[in-house]
């Protein structure tokens, strides 16, 4: 503290006094970082944080399998100290081998053996023939015949884990040190000083219209419920977990309003149904051909259960793989086909582009960015323009029209 006047018997005194009083504390706290804080590693510190985190089953069930193949082995055995001390060398490094390859290899060519133990790197599992029994064994056949499987192991081939991937680890650490700085055991978190790597911006490819018309199309000469799911999934752009958990109480035929508020995903116990992702429920508005859609829908599938002698209820799925539609169909399920639909038609996209496609045609039609962010559940128009909405080239020679009427005629040197 300042000496004031300089020189001064009692003011010297009184600035030794407080120098003292700020010796001890700083003292105290380096006290507790040598003996208290070294104690505890930072796998201990997860092994009390996570179970009393409040997250949904499908969350934890992504941390559980991010501190298993990734953090704990890295950083289980290292002491808190170690870790606030030199967070920023430490943790820099380790996401900068992530990025690098997933599984942290040193760099140098290794085969990845399918079992431990001396084996056969080319092995044979064959398939039992048709009409032989279990108990025959596998016979005499032509593997090529049967569709026997050459089971191999392979090359290493280095997978960066992405940097959205990394700082998904990068929250779960910083997560679990605030806990820690909470209950006392370290004095501050350093997982804010440390450098991230930049997430890309997202690049959407929606299908055009013309392609979303093949689409559904396709779709509908494959299955009418096929061809209505993905009808339905475009209009509202809802996520496909969110499709699949609709039940027919959640849809208002005389007022065209379908009510999104629960999310059919994978948990660690299997398929659950749940709330959304943005824990909240809302309201979308479908036309009248949308309408008209699901009224033929919902009338094939009181057909389908009257020939089980079953009636068609509020609480009956609108999409089930089950003859009785008893249970949501499965999301990857969907995934999958719609693959296979959009590739077989030379149309490079992906199902989640549905809720790009949404997003964009009315952005482009002139609907506000806050009726279409509250379409997609989204809680401000920012993540909407950011991941949804894709560059349209129309739109933009539109604009670049509306932009030359206004501007002043050309002068005559150059007209």
């Amino acid at each position: 503290m300042p000496i004031s006047p300089p020189g001064d018997r009692k003011a010297e005194q009184a600035a030794y006094r407080e120098a003292q009083k700020v010796l001890t504390r700083l003292q105290g706290e380096a006290d507790d970082l040598k003996v208290a804080r070294t104690k505890s590693t930072f796998g201990a510190l997860l092994d009390r944080w996570l179970p009393q985190h409040e997250i949904d089953p499908t969350t934890r069930m992504n941390y559980e399998s991010a501190i298993r193949q990734y953090i704990r082995p890295e950083l289980g055995d290292v002491p808190l100290l170690l870790l606030t001390r030199d967070a920023s060398e430490r943790l820099e490094r380790f996401y900068a081998d992530l990025r690098r390859c997933s599984k942290r290899c040193s760099g140098r060519p290794f085969v990845e053996h399918r079992v431990d133990g001396p084996h056969e790197c080319r092995e044979v599992q064959h398939r039992r023939p048709p009409g032989r029994r279990p108990a025959a064994g596998y016979p005499e056949h032509d593997c090529e015949e049967v569709g026997c499987k050459v089971l191999e192991c392979q090359q290493h081939v280095c997978t960066p884990y992405s940097a959205s991937s990394v700082r998904q680890v990068h929250a779960i650490i910083s997560g679990a040190l605030s806990a820690a700085v909470r209950w006392g055991w370290i004095a501050y978190n350093p997982a804010p000083a440390v450098r991230l790597p930049v997430k890309r911006r997202p690049q959407p490819r929606p299908p055009s219209s013309t392609d979303m018309a093949r689409i559904v199309e396709a779709a509908y000469r494959d299955a009418e419920w096929w061809g209505t799911y993905v009808w339905l999934s475009a209009v509202i752009g809802a996520r496909r977990g969110e499709v699949v958990a609709l039940q027919w109480e959640d849809i208002d035929m005389d007022t065209g309003i379908v009510v999104l508020d629960e999310n059919y995903v994978r948990g660690p116990d299997g398929m659950i149904v749940k709330d959304t992702k943005t824990h909240q429920g809302r309201r979308v508005s479908v036309d009248e051909d949308t309408v008209t859609l699901l009224q033929q829908h919902r009338s094939a599938s009181a057909t389908q259960l009257r020939r089980l002698g079953v009636e068609l209820t509020g609480q009956t799925w609108l999409f089930s793989a089950k003859p009785d539609l008893s249970q949501p169909r499965d999301p990857s399920s969907l995934t999958r086909r719609y693959s296979r639909l959009v590739a077989e038609l030379g149309i490079d996209t992906q199902l989640k582009q549905l809720r790009h496609y949404s997003a964009t045609e009315l952005l482009t039609a002139g609907v506000d960015l806050r009726t279409v962010a509250g379409r997609l559940g989204h809680g401000d128009g920012t993540t909407t323009l950011r991941h949804y909405a894709a560059w349209v080239g129309a739109a933009d020679q539109a604009a670049a029209s509306m932009i030359g009427k206004r501007m002043p005629k050309l002068p005559t040197s150059f007209s």
